[in-house]
């Protein structure tokens, strides 16, 4: 039955370090190719999550736990298909403690794929928009995309840097309970509860 438990802390500390090294050294185009699809990924999540909070027949506490479930669908993606999401790689940290990688090498990984996050998350954004997707349920999906646009830029610094460091902590928990599992079903029941907190976040 060994195989169907989960990872102990320890284990999964080590896999998480393991994991690290892999992907602080991963090479250039594989490297930025891999942020590309984790941008898009999470585009997919952010996609699904808008479809549902955009139904207004659905109570706002219901449309937002259904929300925050179907968003967990771009980690899932992302820890599945070993996509470079740099929120996650933020657990690379635990490589560069003990030792096994550079500093150098640490922060390569994070502007690289903080680069290519963002042009996946910004090409998708144009094809969803290119696609009409937005006029779906009469409009209300693309009032609901310029509303939680308008809240974000209008937070003030501190507060959307407090608010990104709560939520970072999220992904990274979801990531490391992503590691305890040994299949896509443990993953997926590891990612789905941190990543549907972030959006009441």
């Amino acid at each position: 039955m060994h195989e169907f438990d989960a990872y102990s802390p320890a284990e999964i500390a080590a896999r998480v370090s393991e994991g690290g090294v892999t992907k602080a050294r991963l090479p250039l185009t594989s490297l930025f190719l891999l942020g590309l699809l984790a941008g898009g990924f999470v585009g997919i999540g952010a996609l699904y999550y808008t479809i549902v909070i955009s139904d207004s027949a659905l109570p706002i506490g219901l449309a937002r736990v259904i929300g925050g479930i179907c968003f967990s669908l771009g980690l899932l993606l992302v820890v599945v298909c070993g996509a470079e999401l740099f929120t996650g790689n933020i657990l690379i940290a635990m490589a560069w403690a003990d030792g096994s990688i550079t500093l150098l090498e640490l922060l390569r990984n994070w502007l690289i794929v903080c680069v290519a996050n963002f042009i996946g998350a910004a090409g998708f954004a144009a094809l969803v928009f290119l696609s009409g997707h937005w006029e779906m349920n009469g409009g209300a999906i693309g009032a609901s995309y310029l509303k939680i646009a308008s809240a974000k830029v209008a937070l003030p610094f501190w507060k959307a840097f407090v608010l990104g460091i709560l939520c970072n902590n999220l992904v990274c928990l979801a990531v490391w309970m992503s590691f305890a599992g040994r299949t896509v079903i443990d993953k997926f029941v590891g990612v789905i509860l941190p990543i549907s907190a972030l959006v009441h976040i």
